[in-house]
This record gives structure tokens, C-alpha cells and sequence, in this order.
């Protein structure tokens, strides 16, 4: 027996109230101003640095230190296969172009978070780097701001509602919904979106 309609699992009201109430943009500013200047600082340092910008040899450091498996106590990379990630990078000499995508990543990141622009993304790819370093062993305050990144990519819609993406988000739209910006388009001939399957 077919179902005639489908059924729409909801949210918890709590968690719309958290997540999808603008009245609640107020809680989610401090927390993301407070992200973002972690990672806009953390960059800045690192751009000022030229173990960094010009060699790179402060990230060889932190990967050369990561692949060591020591005779005696744990390896800071737990698994092999990031360990033979980071030692083929390391072989590569691609620390001289990666510590710059991190220098210029994090200065993005929490500048994106702190103007309130694209915050659900620039949380995501916060978190992502936060991943990362966990990997290669470093636990630091990584731990930390993983969690406030994923508490702020769940808070996507109300976190930049007191920043640019109040005003951003409803031009450009999403990917599942469009915006007036792809609405536009669409009327003049551009690219439609793809559609939502049925």
C-alpha cells in the first residue's frame, strides 16, 4: 500500500527555537566574534611570520614532528594513513605553498565570522582545520573550537542574522532555495538552479 502523503519529520521546538530564531541571533554573536577573532589573530600571526609566509618551514616543522613514530609512547598521528598523507606532503616539499592556504584560510575564516558572512560555511571550514590539526596530533585549544564551529554551523540561519548575512543570504539563497540574485538569473536566461528531487 502506497502512502499517499509524505511524512515530514520535525524538528524538536527546542531546537528551532535555538537554531532557527532570529530573536536568538544576540546569543550566537558573542560566540562568533569571539571564533573569528581566534582565527583572524591566529592567522595574523602566522602572516607576520616568514617561517610561514616565505619557506614554509614552520608547517615542515609541525608535519616532520607529526610523522615520527617514537620507540616508546603513542605517535602524535594515531593513523597510518594520515601519517602517510602528511609524510608524502612533507616528500613533496608542498609545505612551501600549504602554510600559506593555512596563513590566508584562517585570517578568511574568522573574518568571514566575524563580519557575519557566510557563517554556516566559514564554521564548516573552521572545523575542518580544526579536524586536521587534531590528526597530525595537535590537541591545543583545537578541541575547543571544533565545538563552537559546530555549534555555529548548526546555528547557520541566525548566527550572521547580526552581520552580512541577513542582508547576504536572501540575495544569493542557498543551494536547496533560491535567492533573489539566482531568481533574477533565471528570469533573464541564466543558469536555473538544479531542481529539488520530487
Amino acid at each position: 500500500m502506497a502512502l499517499k502523503e509524505r511524512i515530514v519529520i520535525q524538528d524538536p521546538p527546542i531546537a528551532k527555537f535555538l537554531f532557527g530564531d532570529t530573536r536568538l541571533a544576540w546569543l550566537w554573536l558573542p560566540l562568533r566574534i569571539w571564533l573569528g577573532w581566534d582565527w583572524f589573530g591566529h592567522g595574523l600571526e602566522k602572516f607576520q611570520n616568514p617561517a610561514w609566509m616565505e619557506t614554509g618551514a614552520a608547517l615542515q616543522g609541525f608535519w616532520t614532528k607529526a610523522v615520527v613514530i617514537p620507540e616508546a609512547g603513542k605517535a602524535p598521528v594515531a593513523y597510518d594513513w594520515y601519517r602517510g598523507f602528511l609524510q608524502m606532503l612533507l616528500e613533496g616539499g608542498h609545505f612551501t605553498w600549504f602554510s600559506k592556504l593555512v596563513v590566508f584560510g584562517e585570517m578568511a575564516i574568522g573574518i568571514a565570522l566575524i563580519i557575519g558572512a557566510f557563517v554556516g560555511i566559514a564554521a564548516f571550514f573552521g572545523v575542518f582545520m580544526n579536524w586536521h590539526f587534531v590528526m597530525a596530533g595537535a590537541a591545543s585549544t583545537n578541541a575547543m573550537l571544533m565545538a563552537a564551529g559546530l555549534v555555529l554551523i548548526l546555528a547557520w540561519k541566525t548566527a550572521g542574522w547580526i552581520g552580512v548575512d541577513r542582508y547576504l543570504l536572501p540575495v544569493v539563497g542557498t543551494p536547496w532555495q533560491r535567492g533573489q540574485y539566482t531568481a533574477t538569473m533565471q528570469k533573464r536566461g541564466g543558469p536555473a538552479p538544479a531542481e529539488e528531487p520530487a
